[in-house]
């Protein structure tokens, strides 16, 4: 006490600072021996840190292009870093308002950007849905293609037809097999569907494994090749599966789906009729069931005379690729239909969705140079209408009651089984593969939001599932699973040559001329004296102005209209014509709440 009595204030000052300074340091630094003694855990806790960053980078990006706002243009892009592959290329047939549409695909935008990382183009079946759009795809894009030997053989008549069969890299592949393509790689997988040769994929990423089902169903008496491969299936769920895309068609249907062979018991009966001819409708692609019809129709002593240009090829390629047997002397030609026994004669044909032009189209509407129906005739519609083509198969079957046949359809007896997996059979496929995270793919949005609902019911957590989009990108890394950003995408129209030429433009103009019609106005004209020569013509198609049909009131229109936009010194032919449409309109609009297309013509006087 006594030295610290003879301290000044100042020096007990500074010391106590000092004091303070000491610890406030010894605070936020451990000492010296603890550093010493933690040292070797930093660097690896560092590795450690840097690791799991390094696998959050590792992001495959999943794309979807069609295959997920609807029944058709199936399309799935898989990326990482400079390589890409690409799953199916399907098209969809058009919709109502779709005037002189032919078929619908996917937009390429995407693909044709980046065509210098693409590593292949997979297809996991022979459906239309699947493959329809490969030649458009071949016709931009040089890249392989692997397929099952029935895909591939379905797929040739396709690029034949569009003279890309010798410049077309088809690699057939085998279930079972599996391909190295960039970062990825892709094993085969067989699954049952209705068509021989279906295939799941299991895609092997940077970020995880992806089982990719297809199209599927669980049938265990399948009529032709493969049973589904479900021990392979539940040994790569028993090794992990970081994402499975499940086919979501029958999402909605409770059970499951029946099989193919139960079909020969149903349809039996009809083909045993002695006092009708039969007219069985089908996929052409569906040849298990193209395959039962014949049998049956040899048993009991038909002919078999085949109707559509797809039936045909499709057969074709089967017989040449050993997928179908046929009875010698039991298919006729279309020539000798006139020698056979109608009671005694079958007829497979397409059309069973209700497409403009196909085979049973036209004889319902009584449009076949060959064909005509009538009250001896019993039609069966073996299969089930794709959502949006009801109102279509509908037409078909008033078409063809009206002119005396007997119609046989799913919803009157069981002539269809669906080639999609019910309810029960998808939470087979989520048992088994035990994934931990899910897109349901393939369907409308009712299906997809369906199938969700079975995953969160399988116990799938509600944030590793994600209902995709088309366009929308997904990744998928080692830990997230996220939508992010989206790329371009939407639909293509096919019209006869044209591919994309035919826009919501020309579309609008379409829908117009069929629900208004259209109107022509010819106009002659003195540009440089601002003045209307002759009499103006008015020509008129699916349009009616008056009850009279006079167009008087209309030129006098359109004369005050060329008058007045001369005057306010217009010498473009393109400002008069746009001044007149837009007049004419709004009179006509008025007058009769229509909107036909009005084309004008104006013809410049000579001097």
């Amino acid at each position: 006490m006594a030295r610290i009595k003879n301290k000044t204030l100042e020096q007990i000052k500074d010391e106590t600072d000092l004091f303070l300074q000491t610890k406030s340091r010894n605070k936020e630094k451990p000492p010296r021996k603890a550093e010493k003694a933690n040292a070797p855990a930093e660097p690896e806790k560092r590795a450690k840190k840097a690791q799991k960053q390094k696998k959050d980078k590792l992001t495959v990006r999943i794309i979807p292009l069609g295959g997920t706002d609807g029944i058709g243009r199936n399309m799935t892009v898989f990326e990482f870093e400079n390589d890409i592959i690409v799953v199916d290329c399907g098209l969809s047939f058009p919709e109502g308002g779709m005037f002189g549409v032919d078929l619908v695909i996917p937009d390429m935008t995407y693909l044709e950007e980046n065509s210098e990382k693409i590593r292949a183009l997979i297809l996991t079946h022979g459906h239309e849905d699947h493959i329809g759009a490969v030649p458009y795809f071949l016709k931009r894009l040089a890249v392989p293609v692997y397929g099952t030997r029935m895909t591939l053989g379905i797929l040739e008549g396709k690029l034949e037809e569009h003279d890309l069969l010798d410049y077309a890299d088809l690699i057939e592949v085998k279930t079972g097999e599996t391909l190295k393509l960039g970062a990825f790689s892709v094993e085969f997988i067989s699954v049952t569907h209705s068509i021989p040769e279906a295939v799941a994929l299991c895609i092997e990423t940077p970020a995880g494994r992806i089982i990719h089902t297809g199209d599927f169903k669980i049938d265990h008496t399948p009529v032709m090749g493969e049973t589904i491969d479900l021990q392979r299936l539940a040994l790569l769920g028993s090794k992990g599966v970081r994402l499975l895309m499940c086919d979501s068609t029958n999402a909605e249907r409770p059970g499951y789906t029946p099989s193919e062979a139960r079909l020969y018991s149903s349809l039996e009966p009809y083909f045993a009729l002695k006092d009708r001819r039969i007219i069985a409708a089908t996929f052409a692609s569906n040849i298990h069931r193209v395959q039962q019809m014949i049998n049956m129709s040899a048993k009991y002593g038909r002919k078999v005379f085949l109707a559509g240009r797809s039936m045909v090829n499709i057969v074709n390629a089967a017989i040449r690729l050993g997928y179908m047997q046929i009875p010698d002397g039991i298919l006729v030609e279309q020539g000798d239909l006139k020698y056979c026994d109608p009671c005694r004669t079958t007829l497979i044909t397409t059309g069973s969705q209700g497409e403009p032009m196909s085979a049973l189209y036209r004889m319902a509407a009584g449009e076949h140079g060959q064909i005509s129906v009538g009250k001896n005739d019993l039609i069966i519609l073996s299969s089930s209408p794709i959502p949006g083509n009801e109102k279509m198969v509908i037409n078909i079957i008033n078409g063809l009651l009206k002119r005396g046949a007997e119609v046989v359809n799913d919803s009157v007896t069981a002539v269809h089984v669906s080639g999609h997996a019910s309810a029960e059979e998808l939470k087979m496929m989520h048992a088994l593969t035990r994934p931990e995270c899910f897109m349901p793919v393939h369907g409308e949005y009712r299906h997809l939001k369906r199938h969700a609902e079975l995953a969160l019911e399988m116990g799938m957590p509600a944030d590793n599932i994600i209902i995709p989009e088309t366009g929308k990108v997904i990744e998928l890394g080692r830990h997230t699973f996220e939508i992010s950003g989206d790329v371009t995408c939407g639909q293509v129209l096919v019209d006869g040559n044209g591919v994309g030429d035919v826009g919501s433009g020309v579309l609008r103009d379409r829908r117009r001329l069929a629900e208004d019609g259209v109107l022509v106005v010819s106009v002659c004209a003195d540009i440089a004296r601002g003045s209307v020569y002759g009499d103006v013509q008015i020509y008129a198609k699916g349009f009616i102005y008056s009850e009279d049909g006079n167009f008087d009131e209309l030129k006098a229109v359109a004369v005050r209209s060329v008058e007045r936009a001369m005057a306010k010194g217009s010498d473009d032919p393109e400002n008069i014509k746009a001044r007149l449409r837009e007049e004419m309109a709004s009179v006509i609009s008025q007058k009769t709440r229509r909107k036909p297309v009005i084309i004008p013509i104006i013809t410049e006087a000579e001097q």
